[in-house]
């Protein structure tokens, strides 16, 4: 081969040897890889054999990050997914048939009731919203063509808390799966699969990554489960990104300290805004005040109870814009989970879809603020979420 381009071509294509093993999983920034038969080739794509074939359907990086979890989680398996809402709508696509009904909580992460809107009710499957936190409500709730219970282990954005065993004790005896979206809590503060649920969805944008400078998701649980929630992902094209698998094993090795400093921050913060002026509430699983802080002390790891918090500001919706616009040490951003203390306002972002009923349902008054407490100097955010709140 004596062509220029040829040889270029050759050349820049050859895996170097590594005899001593990187400390990082290499990304592996590639969208396909050689076989030597078709028969290999189409072996793979059915995962019927080891190995990767394109990178919609599995990638080395992705693997390394699919074990991790799995093995944080106490899982057989596991599938990453470009985001949080592409694990969402793998597990429920896979579970449910046109017909088939599921059962959410009302107050729940927005993507799921955007998804209910957008996919789930012109494909014929209906959906109720109940408050999961009563054992009761879940209970009337059943209807004959009920399949899937969707639970949060702590809820977007009031933090409330199902009892999940008692959850599934009731939905296995009438012969429906139990999906939890573990993003709150983490891998680290809770194991939804040891509690009984049967498949677990993480945003690893938010406490996998850290740092939020990545989007990806993953769906958690029985190979089974997993492989018939993976048929939906890649054929609807929700696979996840080399780069973004390498950035969340990063955050993976760090999880235990930053939901440690998280769950403290959290802790000293709620403590301060509780019953400060220009403050109504406080929704945090740590306080004793809070209705589910029982369920919070047995499920999550040794006290702590996560980063995220609630507060309803005295003043409604004009008193939530004051205090984002007062914001010095916070940043008024959507998403969580981040080093960064996030704030933000459900009614008109992540629940931005709810009419004033349906929010008033849920729990979420229109002066409520969902805070992302991150890794700052604690008396900076203390002071820095008074002042905002007192409109000073």
């Amino acid at each position: 081969m004596t062509g220029f381009a040829t040889r270029a071509i050759r050349a820049a294509s050859r895996v170097p040897d590594a005899p001593q093993p990187p400390i990082n999983v290499p990304i592996y920034q590639t969208s396909t890889f050689e076989v030597e038969s078709a028969t290999e080739l189409a072996e793979l794509l059915e995962f019927s054999r080891p190995g990767h074939s394109y990178s919609r359907y599995s990638n080395p990086t992705h693997a390394a990050l699919e074990m991790t979890l799995a093995e944080l989680e106490g899982s057989e398996a596991c599938h990453v997914t470009a985001s949080g809402m592409a694990a969402i709508h793998g597990v429920v696509l896979s579970t449910l048939r046109a017909g088939e009904h599921m059962i959410v909580p009302r107050a729940v992460y927005g993507g799921v009731v955007g998804l209910t809107g957008a996919i789930l009710d012109r494909s014929g499957m209906t959906t109720t919203a109940v408050d999961t936190t009563v054992l009761d409500a879940v209970e009337d709730a059943f209807e004959p063509g009920t399949r899937l219970v969707w639970l949060e282990t702590i809820s977007n954005p009031t933090t409330a808390m199902a009892d999940i065993g008692a959850v599934v004790e009731l939905a296995h005896a009438r012969g429906a799966v139990v999906a939890v979206d573990n993003t709150f809590a983490s891998p680290y503060l809770c194991n939804p699969l040891a509690l009984g649920a049967d498949v677990v969805v993480h945003s690893t944008t938010k406490y996998v990554g850290g740092h939020s400078d990545l989007t990806g998701g993953a769906i958690v649980g029985s190979a089974e489960r997993v492989a018939a929630a993976r048929q939906i992902v890649i054929n609807a094209g929700g696979n996840a990104a080399p780069l973004e698998a390498f950035l969340a094993l990063r955050g993976l090795k760090t999880l235990a300290l930053r939901m440690e400093r998280h769950s403290a921050n959290a802790m000293a913060v709620a403590c301060a805004l509780e019953g400060a002026p220009g403050i109504a509430r406080v929704l945090y699983p740590g306080l004793t005040s809070h209705p589910q802080h029982e369920i919070a002390a047995r499920t999550l790891r040794d006290g702590m109870a996560g980063g995220m918090l609630s507060i309803d500001l005295a003043g409604g919706r004009p008193a939530g814009e004051r205090f984002l616009g007062g914001l010095r040490v916070a940043v008024h951003a959507t998403s969580l989970g981040s080093a960064e203390t996030l704030c933000s306002h459900p009614a008109s972002s992540s629940h931005r879809q709810l009419s004033e009923a349906d929010l008033a349902r849920a729990g979420l008054t229109p002066g409520m603020v969902r805070v992302s407490i991150g890794l700052e100097d604690p008396d900076d955010l203390v002071a820095d979420l008074l002042a905002s709140a007192a409109g000073t």
